[in-house]
Protein backbone atom coordinates (compact mmCIF):
# COMPACT_ATOMS: atom_id res chain seq x y z
CA UNK A 1 0.00 0.00 0.00
CA UNK A 2 2.85 2.28 0.30
CA UNK A 3 3.69 1.72 -3.05
CA UNK A 4 0.05 3.61 -4.16
CA UNK A 5 0.28 6.42 -1.81
CA UNK A 6 0.66 9.68 -3.71
CA UNK A 7 3.51 11.46 -4.26
CA UNK A 8 2.59 14.60 -2.69
CA UNK A 9 1.21 12.58 0.58
CA UNK A 10 4.27 10.90 0.61
CA UNK A 11 6.58 13.49 0.83
CA UNK A 12 3.97 15.11 3.65
CA UNK A 13 4.59 12.06 5.68
CA UNK A 14 8.36 12.29 5.55
CA UNK A 15 8.06 16.05 6.74
CA UNK A 16 5.67 14.44 9.65
CA UNK A 17 7.96 11.70 10.46
CA UNK A 18 11.18 13.91 10.78
CA UNK A 19 8.77 16.45 13.07
CA UNK A 20 8.22 13.31 15.38
CA UNK A 21 11.96 12.46 15.30
CA UNK A 22 13.17 16.00 16.73
CA UNK A 23 11.63 14.62 20.15
CA UNK A 24 14.51 12.24 19.89
CA UNK A 25 16.68 14.17 19.19
CA UNK A 26 17.34 12.48 15.28
CA UNK A 27 15.40 14.55 12.88
CA UNK A 28 18.10 14.86 10.52
CA UNK A 29 17.06 11.74 8.84
CA UNK A 30 15.80 10.18 5.73
CA UNK A 31 13.69 8.42 7.18
CA UNK A 32 12.06 5.10 5.02
CA UNK A 33 8.25 4.66 4.83
CA UNK A 34 7.31 1.05 5.57
CA UNK A 35 4.28 0.62 6.12
CA UNK A 36 0.93 2.56 5.51
CA UNK A 37 -2.29 1.19 7.28
CA UNK A 38 -3.26 2.09 11.11
CA UNK A 39 -0.22 3.90 11.60
CA UNK A 40 2.46 5.28 9.49
CA UNK A 41 5.55 3.16 9.66
CA UNK A 42 9.29 4.24 9.45
CA UNK A 43 12.65 2.26 9.66
CA UNK A 44 14.77 5.07 11.55
CA UNK A 45 18.08 5.49 13.28
CA UNK A 46 18.72 6.56 16.74
CA UNK A 47 21.13 8.71 18.53
CA UNK A 48 23.37 6.02 18.99
CA UNK A 49 23.36 4.25 15.76
CA UNK A 50 20.72 1.20 16.59
CA UNK A 51 17.99 0.46 14.42
CA UNK A 52 14.59 1.28 15.16
CA UNK A 53 10.64 1.77 13.76
CA UNK A 54 9.01 5.38 14.12
CA UNK A 55 5.10 4.81 14.54
CA UNK A 56 2.85 7.89 13.36
CA UNK A 57 -0.32 6.60 14.97
CA UNK A 58 -3.33 7.57 12.88
CA UNK A 59 -6.08 10.07 14.68
CA UNK A 60 -8.65 8.97 16.35
CA UNK A 61 -8.02 5.26 16.55
CA UNK A 62 -6.73 4.70 19.79
CA UNK A 63 -6.79 7.56 22.62
CA UNK A 64 -3.41 8.49 24.59
CA UNK A 65 -4.20 6.33 27.26
CA UNK A 66 -4.35 3.66 24.81
CA UNK A 67 -1.52 4.19 22.74
CA UNK A 68 0.45 4.32 25.94
CA UNK A 69 -0.98 1.11 27.78
CA UNK A 70 -0.17 -1.03 24.41
CA UNK A 71 3.61 0.59 25.13
CA UNK A 72 2.79 -0.71 28.91
CA UNK A 73 2.38 -4.05 27.55
CA UNK A 74 5.01 -4.40 25.45
CA UNK A 75 7.22 -3.39 28.00
CA UNK A 76 6.18 -5.80 30.37
CA UNK A 77 6.20 -8.67 27.55
CA UNK A 78 9.76 -8.13 26.96
CA UNK A 79 10.60 -7.95 30.51
CA UNK A 80 9.06 -11.70 30.83
CA UNK A 81 11.33 -12.76 28.28
CA UNK A 82 9.21 -12.50 24.74
CA UNK A 83 10.79 -11.06 22.00
CA UNK A 84 8.59 -8.13 20.85
CA UNK A 85 9.66 -4.22 20.11
CA UNK A 86 10.31 -2.40 22.90
CA UNK A 87 9.35 1.16 23.34
CA UNK A 88 11.95 3.55 23.76
CA UNK A 89 11.86 6.66 25.46
CA UNK A 90 12.74 10.54 24.09
CA UNK A 91 15.44 12.87 26.42
CA UNK A 92 12.59 13.88 28.60
CA UNK A 93 11.75 10.29 29.55
CA UNK A 94 8.33 10.23 27.39
CA UNK A 95 7.12 6.78 25.65
CA UNK A 96 4.27 8.98 23.21
CA UNK A 97 4.49 12.14 22.22
CA UNK A 98 1.48 14.59 20.68
CA UNK A 99 1.66 16.26 17.14
CA UNK A 100 -0.14 19.04 16.26
CA UNK A 101 -2.24 19.90 13.79
CA UNK A 102 -0.60 20.83 10.79
CA UNK A 103 -1.40 21.23 7.29
CA UNK A 104 -2.68 17.95 5.84
CA UNK A 105 -2.15 16.04 9.47
CA UNK A 106 -4.63 16.43 12.47
CA UNK A 107 -3.20 15.99 15.70
CA UNK A 108 -2.17 12.58 16.24
CA UNK A 109 0.51 10.76 18.31
CA UNK A 110 4.14 9.23 17.69
CA UNK A 111 6.35 7.02 19.73
CA UNK A 112 9.58 5.10 18.80
CA UNK A 113 9.76 1.21 19.43
CA UNK A 114 13.40 -1.05 19.09
CA UNK A 115 13.85 -2.96 15.75
CA UNK A 116 13.34 -6.37 15.32
CA UNK A 117 15.36 -8.85 13.16
CA UNK A 118 13.65 -11.26 10.46
CA UNK A 119 11.43 -11.34 8.10
CA UNK A 120 7.95 -11.79 7.70
CA UNK A 121 6.39 -15.15 7.63
CA UNK A 122 4.33 -14.01 4.42
CA UNK A 123 2.28 -11.64 3.20
CA UNK A 124 -1.69 -12.26 2.34
CA UNK A 125 -2.32 -13.27 -0.93
CA UNK A 126 0.31 -14.86 -2.25
CA UNK A 127 1.16 -18.74 -1.25
CA UNK A 128 4.14 -18.79 1.77
CA UNK A 129 7.38 -20.03 0.74
CA UNK A 130 8.39 -22.37 2.92
CA UNK A 131 9.01 -26.19 2.42
CA UNK A 132 6.12 -27.61 4.56
CA UNK A 133 8.49 -29.14 7.26
CA UNK A 134 9.70 -25.75 7.91
CA UNK A 135 6.13 -24.61 8.13
CA UNK A 136 5.81 -27.49 10.77
CA UNK A 137 8.74 -25.75 12.78
CA UNK A 138 7.67 -22.21 12.35
CA UNK A 139 4.40 -22.59 13.35
CA UNK A 140 4.72 -24.56 16.29
CA UNK A 141 7.15 -22.29 17.67
CA UNK A 142 4.64 -19.52 16.90
CA UNK A 143 2.40 -21.40 18.99
CA UNK A 144 4.38 -21.66 21.53
CA UNK A 145 5.07 -18.05 22.16
CA UNK A 146 1.59 -17.17 21.56
CA UNK A 147 0.87 -19.58 24.72
CA UNK A 148 3.74 -18.09 26.56
CA UNK A 149 2.16 -13.97 25.45
CA UNK A 150 -1.02 -15.32 26.99
CA UNK A 151 0.34 -16.82 30.27
CA UNK A 152 2.24 -13.68 30.44
CA UNK A 153 -0.50 -11.58 30.64
CA UNK A 154 -2.50 -13.47 33.20
CA UNK A 155 0.18 -12.62 35.64
CA UNK A 156 0.49 -9.15 35.27
CA UNK A 157 -0.89 -6.95 36.83
CA UNK A 158 -1.79 -4.33 34.24
CA UNK A 159 -0.82 -0.18 35.78
CA UNK A 160 -3.33 2.07 36.89
CA UNK A 161 -5.16 3.80 33.96
CA UNK A 162 -4.40 0.52 32.06
CA UNK A 163 -6.95 0.66 28.79
CA UNK A 164 -7.30 -1.09 25.15
CA UNK A 165 -10.14 -2.42 23.07
CA UNK A 166 -12.31 -5.12 24.40
CA UNK A 167 -12.66 -8.57 21.52
CA UNK A 168 -15.53 -9.45 23.10
CA UNK A 169 -19.11 -10.04 22.30
CA UNK A 170 -19.75 -6.53 21.76
CA UNK A 171 -16.42 -5.86 20.35
CA UNK A 172 -16.99 -8.53 17.71
CA UNK A 173 -20.74 -8.25 17.15
CA UNK A 174 -22.91 -5.65 18.53
CA UNK A 175 -23.97 -2.74 17.48
CA UNK A 176 -20.63 -0.58 17.26
CA UNK A 177 -17.68 -3.44 16.64
CA UNK A 178 -14.26 -2.41 17.01
CA UNK A 179 -13.91 -3.28 13.59
CA UNK A 180 -17.14 -1.92 11.67
CA UNK A 181 -20.29 -2.90 11.18
CA UNK A 182 -19.68 -5.59 8.33
CA UNK A 183 -23.43 -6.36 7.90
CA UNK A 184 -24.69 -2.73 6.46
CA UNK A 185 -21.44 -2.05 4.85
CA UNK A 186 -21.88 0.57 1.72
CA UNK A 187 -21.14 -1.52 -1.71
CA UNK A 188 -22.46 -4.84 -0.22
CA UNK A 189 -25.74 -6.34 -1.95
CA UNK A 190 -29.47 -7.09 -0.46
CA UNK A 191 -28.33 -10.37 -0.49
CA UNK A 192 -25.18 -10.08 1.28
CA UNK A 193 -26.60 -7.51 3.67
CA UNK A 194 -29.41 -10.47 4.95
CA UNK A 195 -27.08 -13.08 5.06
CA UNK A 196 -24.29 -11.83 6.76
CA UNK A 197 -27.05 -9.74 9.33
CA UNK A 198 -28.45 -13.95 9.88
CA UNK A 199 -25.05 -14.89 10.15
CA UNK A 200 -24.19 -12.23 12.94
CA UNK A 201 -27.51 -13.47 14.74
CA UNK A 202 -26.21 -17.28 14.84
CA UNK A 203 -22.74 -16.20 15.51
CA UNK A 204 -24.01 -14.03 18.70
CA UNK A 205 -26.17 -16.79 20.05
CA UNK A 206 -23.23 -19.91 19.59
CA UNK A 207 -20.99 -17.47 21.30
CA UNK A 208 -23.45 -16.98 24.19
CA UNK A 209 -23.02 -20.53 24.84
CA UNK A 210 -19.64 -21.24 24.90
CA UNK A 211 -18.36 -23.59 27.77
CA UNK A 212 -15.95 -22.94 30.30
CA UNK A 213 -12.82 -24.46 28.34
CA UNK A 214 -13.08 -22.05 25.46
CA UNK A 215 -14.37 -19.16 27.37
CA UNK A 216 -9.88 -18.28 28.12
CA UNK A 217 -10.34 -14.29 28.05
CA UNK A 218 -6.97 -12.06 28.55
CA UNK A 219 -4.46 -9.99 26.74
CA UNK A 220 -4.02 -10.91 23.05
CA UNK A 221 -2.66 -9.20 20.07
CA UNK A 222 -5.48 -9.71 18.09
CA UNK A 223 -3.25 -9.45 14.80
CA UNK A 224 -1.43 -12.33 14.03
CA UNK A 225 -1.41 -12.00 10.38
CA UNK A 226 1.78 -13.39 8.32
CA UNK A 227 3.08 -10.10 8.57
CA UNK A 228 3.04 -9.58 12.27
CA UNK A 229 5.03 -12.68 13.02
CA UNK A 230 9.56 -12.32 12.14
CA UNK A 231 10.82 -15.28 11.54
CA UNK A 232 14.53 -15.71 12.37
CA UNK A 233 16.88 -18.97 12.19
CA UNK A 234 16.32 -19.13 15.88
CA UNK A 235 12.53 -18.44 16.29
CA UNK A 236 9.80 -16.34 15.54
CA UNK A 237 8.96 -12.53 16.79
CA UNK A 238 5.82 -10.39 16.83
CA UNK A 239 5.71 -7.06 16.31
CA UNK A 240 2.72 -4.65 15.53
CA UNK A 241 0.54 -4.82 18.99
CA UNK A 242 -1.60 -2.03 17.76
CA UNK A 243 -4.76 -3.74 18.20
CA UNK A 244 -3.90 -5.81 21.09
CA UNK A 245 -6.35 -6.14 23.73
CA UNK A 246 -8.80 -8.10 25.59
CA UNK A 247 -10.23 -10.85 24.09
CA UNK A 248 -10.70 -14.71 23.65
CA UNK A 249 -7.71 -16.42 23.44
CA UNK A 250 -9.00 -19.01 20.68
CA UNK A 251 -9.32 -15.70 18.58
CA UNK A 252 -5.51 -15.28 18.36
CA UNK A 253 -5.33 -19.31 17.38
CA UNK A 254 -7.89 -18.17 14.49
CA UNK A 255 -5.79 -15.04 13.53
CA UNK A 256 -3.03 -17.15 13.10
CA UNK A 257 -4.35 -19.74 11.15
CA UNK A 258 -7.61 -18.14 9.03
CA UNK A 259 -5.62 -16.84 5.61
CA UNK A 260 -3.61 -20.19 5.94
CA UNK A 261 -6.28 -22.56 5.28
CA UNK A 262 -5.91 -22.63 1.34
CA UNK A 263 -2.47 -23.60 1.93
CA UNK A 264 -1.62 -26.85 0.58
CA UNK A 265 0.37 -27.79 3.87
CA UNK A 266 -2.42 -26.36 5.83
CA UNK A 267 -3.60 -29.57 8.04
CA UNK A 268 0.61 -29.36 9.02
CA UNK A 269 0.48 -25.74 9.64
CA UNK A 270 -2.73 -25.97 12.38
CA UNK A 271 -1.38 -29.46 13.91
CA UNK A 272 1.75 -27.69 14.53
CA UNK A 273 0.28 -24.54 16.18
CA UNK A 274 -1.94 -26.23 18.03
CA UNK A 275 1.43 -28.67 19.33
CA UNK A 276 3.49 -25.60 20.11
CA UNK A 277 0.95 -23.98 22.06
CA UNK A 278 -0.09 -27.09 24.47
CA UNK A 279 3.59 -27.18 24.79
CA UNK A 280 3.22 -23.99 26.88
CA UNK A 281 -0.28 -23.41 27.98
CA UNK A 282 -3.49 -26.31 28.41
CA UNK A 283 -5.86 -25.79 25.50
CA UNK A 284 -8.49 -28.88 25.60
CA UNK A 285 -9.95 -30.35 22.90
CA UNK A 286 -13.42 -29.38 24.16
CA UNK A 287 -12.35 -25.29 23.71
CA UNK A 288 -10.63 -26.51 20.56
CA UNK A 289 -13.92 -27.63 19.12
CA UNK A 290 -15.13 -24.24 19.14
CA UNK A 291 -12.30 -22.74 17.22
CA UNK A 292 -14.20 -23.22 13.65
CA UNK A 293 -16.46 -20.22 14.90
CA UNK A 294 -13.46 -18.11 15.66
CA UNK A 295 -12.05 -18.22 12.31
CA UNK A 296 -15.63 -16.89 10.89
CA UNK A 297 -15.71 -14.24 13.75
CA UNK A 298 -12.20 -13.60 12.72
CA UNK A 299 -13.31 -13.30 8.93
CA UNK A 300 -16.00 -11.21 9.35
CA UNK A 301 -13.67 -8.37 10.63
CA UNK A 302 -12.28 -7.63 7.70
CA UNK A 303 -14.99 -6.14 5.87
CA UNK A 304 -15.78 -3.72 8.32
CA UNK A 305 -12.14 -2.92 8.26
CA UNK A 306 -11.83 -1.76 4.84
CA UNK A 307 -15.37 -0.36 4.52
CA UNK A 308 -14.24 2.24 7.33
CA UNK A 309 -11.06 2.98 4.84
CA UNK A 310 -12.71 3.62 1.13
CA UNK A 311 -9.30 5.58 0.51
CA UNK A 312 -7.46 2.22 0.45
CA UNK A 313 -6.72 0.86 -2.96
CA UNK A 314 -9.05 -1.52 -4.14
CA UNK A 315 -11.09 -1.40 -0.39
CA UNK A 316 -14.10 -1.77 -2.12
CA UNK A 317 -13.50 -4.54 -4.13
CA UNK A 318 -12.17 -6.43 -1.06
CA UNK A 319 -15.08 -5.33 1.15
CA UNK A 320 -17.41 -7.67 -1.64
CA UNK A 321 -14.98 -10.27 -1.70
CA UNK A 322 -14.51 -10.62 2.26
CA UNK A 323 -18.30 -10.57 2.26
CA UNK A 324 -18.75 -14.04 0.31
CA UNK A 325 -16.01 -15.48 1.56
CA UNK A 326 -16.64 -15.22 5.11
CA UNK A 327 -20.56 -16.43 3.89
CA UNK A 328 -18.51 -19.58 2.40
CA UNK A 329 -16.35 -19.87 5.15
CA UNK A 330 -19.37 -20.02 7.55
CA UNK A 331 -21.31 -22.70 5.49
CA UNK A 332 -18.39 -24.83 5.51
CA UNK A 333 -17.98 -24.33 8.90
CA UNK A 334 -21.67 -25.38 9.34
CA UNK A 335 -22.52 -21.98 10.60
CA UNK A 336 -25.22 -21.30 7.62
Amino acid sequence: MVADLPPHFRAALDRRACQALAHWGVANQRPELLKYRENAVFSVQLADGRPAALRLHRAGYHGEDALRSELQWMAALGDGGLAVPQPVATGGGQLLVALPKEGAFTAQHADVIGWMDGEPLGESGKPLAHSPERLAQIFSTLGASMAEMHTLADRWIPPDGFSRPSWHADGLLGQQPLWGRFWDCEGLSSAQIAALSALRNDLALQLATLPTPAKDFGLIHADLVRENVLVTESGVTFIDFDDAGHGFRLFDIATALLKNRREPAYATIEAALILGYRSRRNLTDEALSWLPLFLVLRSLTYIGWFAARPELPGARERVLRYADETLALAEEQGFR
